[in-house]
């Protein structure tokens, strides 16, 4: 799995792009993929999980995916909620045109996939899913999440899923400490050795 690069801006893996075949949203869905982006062959067993675990999103609103990779999060909740807008976002140039280009493929309008600088600071979500790269490293994954999760609108959820060995339990402490009052923080559900992780903004 060509993943080694997937969170450098531009990969070194070259670009070879190729077809994908995944079930979203019930079907099945013929995409584009290539190396040197997150889980390049498929739907990786983190995120097949928070998909299977979360609510729907709401019909309406700003969706907000972090860390996109070729598109399974944000097209999931864009093929769900066809009058909302969601937003993708990844530091990998290369997963945010596969995003792009996915949605284009499957008619949805209401994706936009960019790079975090490109989203209005003032822009808050109403529900925000993410499978978040925790091989970045504890600062620079920490950094991320203080950058995304109060952006959440009142009475917005977040839902992360964490493989519960590279350290779910101890995220969850420190998102509870670190993010403000308003934030409830807990465990939603346990499966295949992933948390998935429900923030709320009361």
């Amino acid at each position: 799995m060509a993943s080694d690069h997937y969170f450098s801006t531009r990969p070194g893996t070259p670009e070879a792009r190729r077809p994908l075949t995944a079930v979203l949203d019930g079907a099945t869905r013929h995409l584009t993929t290539s190396g040197g982006i997150f889980s390049p062959d498929g739907i990786d067993k983190g995120t097949a999980v928070l998909l299977a675990e979360v609510p729907p999103p709401p019909p309406t609103g700003q969706l907000l995916d972090i860390g996109c990779g070729w598109g399974p999060l944000a097209l999931t909740m864009a093929l769900k909620s066809p009058g909302a807008t969601v937003t993708a976002v990844d530091v990998n140039e290369r997963a945010i045109a596969l995003t792009n280009e996915n949605a284009r493929a499957l008619g949805l309008a209401n994706v936009h996939a960019c790079l975090p600088e490109e989203v209005d600071p003032q822009l808050r979500f109403n529900t925000i899913w993410s499978n978040p790269p925790i091989r970045i490293g504890k600062n620079e994954l920490h950094s991320l999440l203080l950058l995304w999760l109060p952006r959440l609108a009142s009475g917005g959820t977040a839902w992360l899923v964490v493989q519960k060995n590279l350290g779910a339990d101890s995220l969850q402490r420190w998102l509870a400490a670190e993010l403000p009052a308003d934030f409830q923080v807990s465990r939603d559900s346990t499966s295949k050795a992933f948390r998935v992780l429900r923030i709320r903004r009361r």
